[in-house]
């Protein structure tokens, strides 16, 4: 069900060390080195379970519990991505950014974001789309 887990950092390559480190223990090692790009991340890639990513929160502001953090849950198509949104608003949800793509992400990163009613931060994504879906 989910995908990945990210939580917002101040310092990349403190939090970056840190992380390298706590993980080892439980034997996970940063799966690529993405530092120069914003983030890094541990774990698995899409298809093979969750990963868990740090970055600094994308609304500029200071990271805390819950800015920066979000959880993203996998979607087996865009049409998914949608009716995940419009369930969301439809629940007392609140949009975060619409159903479509995130090219800084990657191409095929088909997105959508919103709270949840308590301002949890989630995603729904669908990192296979394509102009054929």
């Amino acid at each position: 069900m989910i995908l990945y887990t990210n939580v917002g950092v101040s310092d990349l390559a403190r939090s970056t060390r840190f992380y390298d480190a706590v993980l080892a223990v439980l034997g996970h090692a940063r799966t690529e080195d993405t530092a120069a790009d914003g983030w890094a991340h541990w774990g698995p890639r899409y298809d093979d379970g969750v990963s868990f990513w740090i970055c600094a929160p994308f609304d500029g502001g200071a990271p805390s519990p819950g800015n920066g953090t979000m959880i993203a849950f996998r979607a087996g198509s865009d049409a998914e991505v949608r009716a995940f949104h419009a369930a969301a608003l439809e629940y007392g949800g609140t949009d975060e950014g619409a159903p479509g793509t995130r090219t800084y992400y990657q191409p095929s990163f088909y997105v959508a974001y919103v709270r949840d009613p308590d301002g949890n931060k989630l995603a729904c994504v669908f990192h296979r789309y394509g102009a054929e879906t």
